[in-house]
């Protein structure tokens, strides 16, 4: 039978603001960005904690951060007591969000440090700081090297025979009162994660195998855990205490920040991922330097990176990612050597091959706009339907600011694509904004500007002033007169809901899909000595003078929400809350108010019961049950009952789908899943929503030439 194992007694171990010739360098944008600030994986052997301590440079950056804060955020608050104690908690929660690794006496001992870190934020000392996170790193290394050893042990030791579970969420549940008690809990979990692979199929020795290489990896990784690490994780928890979209970039971070923005880099243009001790090519991007070159393949592992033709080959073997990436990366024109295991070639041969790439600039081009076409017929006629999919809202900010006249902006792609796409005789577009975080806030307005002559696009209101209205000033451009529509789902943010909220308002398009993401607050990016401070300065409200924080921008015609859209959006942050302002002086321009009933009531029969939209609500019907779910049983029996139930229904419901598509239904999950791997990759695969959105399109396209037709006198909508 399984035992807890013995408890073990635990041992512990004056700044500058960024002030350039050109003065302070700042961009506005909104919007989740294409990466996150977040804890890497620090972790080590319980034989060799880590000990961090903090740079003196840290110490100026974080009273940079404290004075830029109070002096500029939207939210003025005061560093006292009351934000050092939020802050310790949301530190802690930021380090431990489950409660596994530290245990209740070290939040005792901690809670020293609980009303003292508003002055030493103010000094810019970072001992508590540093403290608090070494304590979470030990106990991180002692739970991760109790979970390898429970592995080393043979998971044969482990009785599924034994009626227990193990807790789901442990966002409120008590820290373990000791380590005997931490302990008991992360047997469990490792019990539970040795039963999953064995409901997957496979035997003792391929589990085994299996996680004892990924706490290993993981352990192996702790000794590459660096200050800048803690240091963000503590200054973004401050942060934090204003509003959840105020953030610290390390000067690593800024780079990656700027990069997804200009949607540029300077590069091989290869995507790298981690091997085991190796960094692996994952992906080449098409028409970068490697993949021109022809040398470098997808899942070669690199073992070594040079500078130059002649520079020294510096082992990377067990190297960070990021800092691999770091070497690899260099200005256009330069010559890196990678020294690559081939991918054919087995890691105990020996053999190498020299791969010499010269540098250049590589555009990221799958995650700028992109194009295509769909024919949907209205019961009258086939409508072409344009759909321009936008990614994000990007802007090469340096490239516009050098004069570069071929800088990249989504509002210029755009442009560009509406012209290609009216090349091509299209009835209406289709604006894709699905999934998209945000960006800049002028590319948003800009953006709107292709659709809607001169006027107002949003409202943007700065702390204690007058609320400012934004036009789009192409001198009453438009690229697109005919008929459009936009669609969303709960991750289109900020940017996305300047844009939707401008076209909803103006009667523009039509607007569908689910209720936006609700970020109604705009960010300025401010250079630091060391990163960049990505800080809430102000709302924006649209044009009707409505607020999209934390309500979002409400579609006109809704589909059903994806799987675990209760647990997004912007509900939670209560730091900056709804509130409205007097509507902007505009003219609607659109001719969509009369016809919306028409539109839903054909929407809603047509998707009644329609194959794609019944998996679609089915999917996330289950989901909130699933989601329902706070504790999963280790007896073996119940999750094999459990899971072959869970089989059954999801079968049921893909063969479903299947049989709707004229499609042969799988006699397994297992036949399923082989089926898509042995997909055409080049396909897209059905887009119901999208599909949905180009129908509701088209009906408002046949309605607005049937009612054109009729006498003034006797128009009326056709129903």
């Amino acid at each position: 039978m399984e035992q807890a194992p013995q408890r073990t007694q635990a041992t512990r171990g004056a700044c500058s603001l960024s002030a350039t010739a050109s003065g302070r360098r700042s961009a506005a944008f909104l919007g989740a960005l294409a990466f996150l600030v977040s804890l890497p994986t620090p972790l080590a052997g319980a034989d060799d904690v880590i000990t961090l301590a903090p740079h003196a440079r840290h110490g100026e950056t974080s009273v940079a951060v404290v004075e830029w804060l109070n002096r500029a955020h939207f939210i003025r608050k005061p560093l006292d007591d009351a934000a050092s104690s939020d802050t310790f908690d949301r530190y802690l929660d930021l380090l431990d969000p489950s409660r596994v690794h530290f245990l209740a006496e070290d939040i005792r001992e901690l809670e020293q440090y609980r009303f003292v870190l508003d002055d030493a934020l103010k000094s810019g000392e970072l001992e508590p700081a540093f403290d608090i996170y070494n304590r979470f790193h030990q106990r991180l290394t002692e739970r991760l090297s109790f979970s390898l050893e429970r592995i080393e042990k043979g998971i044969d030791r482990f009785d599924f025979d034994l009626d227990e579970m193990v807790e789901i969420d442990r966002a409120e549940a008590s820290w373990p009162v000791h380590a005997e008690e931490a302990n008991d809990l992360w047997r469990r979990r490792v019990k539970g994660t040795v039963l999953n692979s064995m409901l997957r199929g496979r035997d003792n020795e391929e589990i085994s195998e299996r996680l004892g290489k990924r706490y290993r990896n993981q352990l192996r990784q702790a000794r590459q855990v660096k200050s800048e690490d803690a240091f963000g994780i503590y200054v973004n928890a401050y942060a934090a205490t204003f509003d959840r979209h105020t953030q610290y970039f390390s000067p690593r971070d800024s780079e990656t920040f700027n990069i997804n923005m200009s949607l540029s880099l300077e590069g091989i243009g290869a995507v790298l991922g981690p091997e085991d001790d190796y960094t692996s090519v994952v992906r080449l991007l098409p028409a970068g330097p490697a993949d021109k070159g022809g040398q470098l393949k997808p899942a070669d592992r690199i073992v070594a990176v040079g500078q130059g033709k002649y520079g020294a080959l510096i082992d990377v073997i067990g190297m960070r990612l990021d800092d691999v990436v770091e070497l690899i990366r260099g200005p256009k024109g330069s010559v890196v050597r990678l020294q690559v295991i081939p991918a054919a070639v087995d890691d105990a041969s020996g053999e190498t091959s020299i791969v010499s790439i010269t540098r250049n600039t590589v555009r990221l081009e799958e995650q700028s706009a992109q194009r295509q076409v769909l024919t949907v017929n209205d019961g009258i006629a086939d409508r072409r339907i344009g759909v321009v999919e936008v990614p994000t809202f990007y802007i090469d900010f340096k490239a516009r600011q050098e004069g570069r006249p071929d800088y990249r902006s989504t509002t210029r792609d755009v442009r560009r694509l509406i012209d290609e796409l009216k090349a091509e005789n299209v009835d209406g577009i289709v604006v894709d904004l699905r999934n998209n975080g945000g960006g800049s806030l002028e590319e948003a307005s800009s953006l709107a500007g292709l659709f809607i002559p001169s006027g107002p696009t949003v409202q943007v209101k700065m702390a204690r002033r007058d609320t400012r209205v934004q036009s789009d000033n192409d001198n009453g451009f438009v690229a697109w007169e005919g008929p459009m529509a936009v669609l969303v789902n709960r991750l289109s943010a900020s940017a996305s809901e300047i844009f939707a909220g401008a076209i909803q308002d103006y009667g523009r398009g039509v607007v569908t899909g689910n209720r936006t993401f609700g970020k109604g607050t705009v960010q300025t990016l401010i250079e630091l000595d060391r990163g960049q401070l990505k800080m809430t300065q102000a709302k924006f409200y649209r044009i009707s003078g409505l607020s999209p924080q934390s309500q979002g921008v409400a579609p006109d015609i809704h589909f059903p929400d994806p799987p675990g859209a209760d647990r997004l959006g912007n509900d939670e942050d209560e730091s900056i809350g709804w509130d409205r302002v007097e509507p902007a002086h505009y003219r609607a321009s659109g001719e969509i108010g009369p016809l919306l009933g028409t539109l839903r009531q054909r929407h809603e029969t047509r998707v009644a019961d329609d194959p794609e939209f019944n998996y679609l609500r089915a999917r996330a019907d289950r989901s909130r049950e699933i989601t329902g779910r706070t504790h999963i049983s280790l007896l073996r029996t119940e999750r094999e009952e459990q899971k072959e139930s869970d089989d059954t229904w999801t079968l049921e419901l893909e063969n479903t789908l299947l049989l709707a598509r004229g499609e042969e239904p799988a006699t397994s999950l297992e036949e399923l899943r082989e089926r898509q791997v042995s997909a055409d990759t080049d396909e897209s695969p059905p887009d119901p929503l999208l599909k949905e959105t180009a129908h509701v399109l088209a009906d408002f396209i046949g309605l607005t030439r049937q009612v054109a037709m009729l006498p003034q006198e006797t128009a009326t909508v056709v129903q």
